[in-house]
């Protein structure tokens, strides 16, 4: 049987797993990429899975680390990432990382050779024509502009090209409670809430002095040219920038300390650092407006002045860079198409996964999905247990629409593990690790 091709935008991280995978399922694949006839400010060649920035695909531990289990399913699943890397991996210690051009051009070498997979190179510059029934938009966060601004008539979004400064991301367990306290201000509870629903952190007038002048001495990061006509999110403000403007700023800001009370001695505190659940399960809570363009190593430094915030682990830390991507949550389905017009999916970054390993998974999985439906079957979706799942589902809707931000995988977003004791640290990532092997290896055996 002939079938009709799946559309394919954008030759990236995503868009190339997409193709690799629909193709080997059986299914013809027109994959779309703009360069060279357009060239976008940040790749240096034409080739496919070009690696832009860092040459690392980070941890491959798949025991401990979630990037590392997210490797390890992906290679469960006939990734051409994986098998790629593997080919090309140089020596990085825990990480796997490769050489860049050797892997972009066997990725390359990979598509062009396939019997099912055509490449055109030129731009699509608006809305794809109706008779492309089944379109992947893999576009990644340089997508162009005449394609952005189809992409938000389509999605009713204002925006989608910005400096998106991010906020860093705690988790739960390794906040010192015993100094923080859960209270809203005003003990107002809200349509959702029960008056406890941030978390806080006091200061002192010195603590606060001590804080304030470490955060405007810090190091940060610098744009680079092709970057600085590039609006902020919505004015989203740095807080470091923030801070520049006066010691007191950030107390009559995000650090302001009013409806506030120490829950541990009722004490009024000078400056408050609230912090809130950032996922369903809890286990997330980010730093409320403290969006930084800091270096990583100055944030920790920083952050861990924090009262209650000493022994901090950080799911993500802040960070501030040009990036497009949707909505994901408001706008698409639980299988990554649109709500208001399904024939187009999305993948990669542009639905706001962070990462090249996280932009693979993403497109392997919209992949299968439109290649499923060309075949006339229904792919159930990978459990939430699992790292694909997991990213999937925080994209999709258990993240929050209003304050979504692009997110890398990481433990929190995994649904917890009942046991009869409490488990923490490495012993509970090994746990989340064996369950998620389990039900992928079960998952594999019923698509």
């Amino acid at each position: 049987m002939t079938h009709k091709p799946i559309h394919i935008i954008g030759g990236g991280m995503a868009g190339t797993e997409a193709a690799w995978q629909a193709a080997n399922m059986g299914v013809p694949v027109i994959l779309h990429e703009m360069r060279p006839h357009t060239k976008t400010p940040a790749h240096q060649t034409e080739g496919l899975g070009e690696l832009v920035c860092s040459n690392s695909f980070r941890s491959d531990d798949k025991d401990y680390n979630a990037v590392g289990l997210l490797h390890e399913e992906m290679r469960m699943l006939n990734s051409l990432m994986m098998q790629t890397a593997a080919k090309h991996s140089v020596p990085a210690g825990g990480a796997l990382a490769v050489d860049r051009d050797a892997y972009s051009n066997d990725i390359t070498k990979t598509m062009e050779d396939h019997s099912l997979i055509t490449i055109q190179r030129g731009e699509i510059s608006g809305l794809p024509p109706q008779d492309w029934d089944s379109v992947i938009i893999a576009t990644g966060p340089l997508t162009s502009p005449a394609l952005s601004s189809a992409i938000k008539d389509i999605t009713d979004e204002d925006s989608l090209a910005f400096f998106d400064a991010i906020a860093p991301i705690v988790y739960f367990d390794s906040i010192n409670m015993d100094v923080a306290w859960l209270q809203s201000r005003y003990d107002k509870e809200g349509p959702a809430g029960t008056g406890k629903d941030y978390i806080n952190c006091g200061m002192n007038k010195d603590q606060y002095l001590k804080f304030y002048d470490a955060l405007t001495n810090a190091e940060t990061t610098e744009f680079k040219d092709w970057e600085k006509d590039t609006p902020y999110f919505e004015g989203c403000m740095p807080i470091e920038v923030m801070a520049s403007r006066g010691i007191d700023t950030l107390r009559y800001g995000p650090m302001k300390p009013v409806g506030l009370t120490n829950q541990h001695d009722m004490s009024r505190p000078y400056a408050v650092v609230q912090l809130r659940q950032d996922n369903a399960l809890g286990t997330l809570y980010n730093i409320v407006g403290f969006q930084t363009k800091m270096k990583y190593a100055a944030q920790t430094e920083v952050f861990k002045l924090i009262p209650g915030l000493e022994n901090a682990e950080f799911a993500r830390l802040g960070g501030i860079h040009r990036n497009t991507f949707i909505n994901s949550p408001r706008v698409l389905n639980n299988r990554l198409q649109l709500k208001n017009q399904p024939r187009f999916r999305f993948a990669g970054q542009i639905t706001g996964c962070e990462g090249y390993v996280e932009s693979a998974a993403v497109g392997l999985i919209a992949g299968r999905l439109a290649a499923s439906e060309r075949l006339g079957k229904e792919m159930p979706m990978p459990p939430n247990t699992t790292a694909l799942g997991a990213i999937l589902a925080h994209i999709t809707g258990g993240a929050n629409e209003k304050t979504f931000q692009p997110m890398n995988v990481n433990f929190g977003l995994f649904p917890d593990i009942e046991t009869s004791k409490k488990i923490k640290g490495r012993d509970r990532k090994k746990l989340y690790s064996a369950r998620a092997l389990i039900d992928l290896t079960n998952w594999i055996k019923m698509i």
